[in-house]
Formats: structure tokens, C-alpha cells, sequence
């Protein structure tokens, strides 16, 4: 009997002794899972910051380069012509002769019709003379009187087909082409020259009538061409039409370009980006810092090496900076590379993180803000 119960007291203490290391055993499990948790490695990311500065809506489009003064020359009278004054190229202003026809027989047929009208003339203040003395009738004197309209009549005719073999230009430009020769007949309204105006310039965009209460006349503009790598030219919109057309659900816009030298030219391909709103000193960040998600814009924003998810509210964009509306402060560091990764409250590693002289100078404030 005494020897069953030191076999039970035996077995007592081993069960409390295998208990007790089994507990020990638990805790160590998992304080080692949890400095395995502390131990995991950031995920190395670049930022940027928060900044202020302005934030400008644009419509961009394209356009051929049009001439807003464009006139076709043509011959008022035949003839062939004599004398070419101006090539393609040359500036020339509005009365400017450009070429001359053979004027012989015009000058002839004009000094017949003068002599005739000379001598009527004569005829008639004789029979005005004779109508006042009641030596003439009246109906000799009404035929007299009407003769006379006519010859003067035929001669103004013959001045003008004589005036008009000079050819000259309509309107103050260049010659962007020559169309004739010397010793070419020309037909009665036959072309001879083409005229441009290079300024201005016009620049025609079809926009979307959704864009129809944004834009107004007046509103500015930049415009390139590929003609000219590199530069960009000022204009503004000259003239917007009120009508959509119903067939494409556009408007025409005319934008308008001065005062360009000769750098630009009609026919030019050109690419037009006009201004029609602009959000001073507001909020911007890279486009890249975007994370969207069901239609719901956010940032991963790091603070102590963690990052925080932050749903924010965006306004305008210029395809490389987004403005934002509300969700951030200026000066906080937002995701711009790695985010994909990333979830609320991981642990990060800042790649391109500034140097402290780097972080204290860009914290001062800003003169031109």
C-alpha cells in the first residue's frame, strides 16, 4: 500500500514538471515570433514632399497654321504680261504694283474713248447755249446730254481696263506664291499671285463642348511647333464660337498669335495648350504619389518610418504634379516609389531621404511664396 502511493506522488510531480516546461516552452514560441516580427526588413521606398506653388487647368490640342489675311491676286483685265515686280517672298503693302501687262492697245482704245468724250463735251456746252436762247428743242438737247453720259461712261471703261494692267496687291503681306510668267496671257479674273498675312497668325482648335463655360476670349495661350524644337510662342484666343456642331459635339476656338518674326508659317503643324484657370499657392504633389482605388484617391504618407495611408482630395493636374485639395500639409513626405508594396503602418526605408543641411535649409520659408 505505501509503495503505490510513492508511485502515485512520483507521477504527480513528473505530470507538474512536463506541464510547467510545456508553459515555459509556449512563451518562448512566441517571444520569438514576435522579434521575428520586429526584426522584418523596411520596405525601402522614395518620397517627396509637400509643397506649395501654383497649379494652372489647360485644354491642349492641335492645329495647322492658318494666315489671318489670305487674298488671291487676279488679273482684272487681259492681257499678257510685261513686267513681274516681286517674287515669292517679298513683303509688300496693300496698293503695291506686282506686275505690269502690255498696255498698248488699252492705251489706245483710252485715248479714243477721251477724244470722243472731249468733243461731245464741246457739242454739248454749245447746245446748252442754244437751249437757253430757245433755238433748240428740248428732246435735241436731252440727246445731246445723254451722248455725252455715254462717251463719258465709255470713258472711264477704257481708264480703268488702262489703270488695271498694273497689277497690284489687295492687301499688306507676303507673296507666298508666284503663279504666272513674263510673257503669259491672262484672262479676265486668271490668279497671279498669293498674298498671306503673317500676322497674325491663326491656330483653330474643335474642343469638346463639355469645355464650352471654361473657355472665353482673351484667355492665353502657348503654342509649339515642330517646325521650331524647343521654343514656345505666346497667343490668345481671338474668338470662340457659341454654336456646337452636333455631328462631332465641338466648338471652334481661334487662337490668335502676334508679333511671331517670320518663325512661324501657314501650313505649320502646331501644338496649342491654353490656360484657363489658375489655383495659386495651393498644394502639390508628384502625380506618381497617387495610389487610387475604387475611385478613391490616396498617399502613403511617412512619418517615423512608418507609412500611413491618407485618402486625400485632389483638384487640377499638369500630367506631372496633381494639386491637392485637403488630406495633407505642406511639408509632409508622400510615397512617390514602392507603394504598391506598401500597406497602412509598414515599416519603410526612405532611399532618397535628404541630407539633414539638406531637410533644415528646405524647411525655411520660401521668398517667393
Amino acid at each position: 500500500m505505501n509503495r503505490n502511493l510513492v508511485s502515485l506522488f512520483l507521477a504527480s510531480i513528473l505530470l507538474t514538471s512536463l506541464t510547467a516546461l510545456g508553459g515555459c516552452s509556449g512563451k518562448a514560441a512566441e517571444a520569438k515570433q514576435a522579434a521575428a516580427k520586429d526584426a522584418a526588413p523596411a520596405i525601402p521606398v522614395e518620397t517627396a514632399q509637400v509643397v506649395r506653388g501654383d497649379m494652372a487647368a489647360t485644354y491642349s490640342g492641335t492645329s495647322t497654321l492658318e494666315a489671318a489675311e489670305e487674298a488671291t491676286v487676279v488679273a482684272k483685265v487681259e492681257g499678257t504680261i510685261a513686267h513681274l515686280y516681286v517674287e515669292e517672298g517679298a513683303q509688300v503693302r496693300a496698293g503695291q504694283p506686282l506686275a505690269k501687262l502690255d498696255d498698248a492697245k488699252l492705251r489706245f482704245d483710252c485715248e479714243q474713248a477721251q477724244a470722243n468724250y472731249e468733243k461731245k463735251q464741246q457739242e454739248f456746252a454749245r447746245s446748252q447755249t442754244l437751249y437757253d436762247h430757245h433755238l433748240i428743242s428740248l428732246d435735241a438737247y436731252d440727246s445731246v446730254k445723254y451722248d455725252l453720259a455715254a462717251l463719258k461712261a465709255s470713258y472711264d471703261i477704257a481708264k480703268f481696263n488702262l489703270d488695271n494692267t498694273v497689277i497690284r496687291a489687295p492687301i499688306t503681306g507676303t507673296v507666298a506664291k508666284r503663279l504666272v510668267k513674263v510673257g503669259n496671257t491672262l484672262t479676265a479674273n486668271q490668279s497671279v499671285f498669293l498674298i498671306s498675312n503673317f500676322d497674325p497668325l491663326l491656330a483653330v482648335l474643335y474642343v469638346p463642348e463639355n469645355a464650352l463655360p471654361e473657355l472665353h476670349a482673351g484667355q492665353p495661350a502657348t503654342l509649339s511647333a515642330d517646325a521650331v524644337p524647343g521654343k514656345r510662342f505666346n497667343g490668345r484666343i481671338a474668338r470662340i464660337s457659341p454654336v456646337v456642331d452636333p455631328q462631332t459635339g465641338t466648338f471652334k476656338v481661334t487662337v490668335e498669335l502676334r508679333h511671331i518674326a517670320g518663325e512661324l508659317a501657314p501650313g505649320m503643324f502646331s501644338r496649342v495648350l491654353i490656360t484657363y484657370d489658375t489655383h495659386r499657392h495651393t498644394l502639390l504633389i508628384p502625380r506618381t504619389a497617387l495610389v487610387t482605388e475604387d475611385g478613391e484617391s490616396a498617399v502613403y504618407v511617412v512619418k517615423a518610418g512608418v507609412a500611413h495611408r491618407v485618402s486625400v482630395k485632389t483638384g487640377y493636374s499638369n500630367g506631372t504634379e496633381v494639386e491637392v485639395v485637403s488630406g495633407l500639409d505642406q511639408g509632409d513626405a508622400v510615397v512617390t516609389l514602392g507603394q504598391n508594396s506598401l500597406r497602412d503602418g509598414a515599416s519603410v526605408a526612405v532611399i532618397n531621404a535628404p541630407a539633414p543641411e539638406t531637410v533644415a535649409a528646405s524647411s525655411k520659408p520660401n521668398p517667393q511664396v
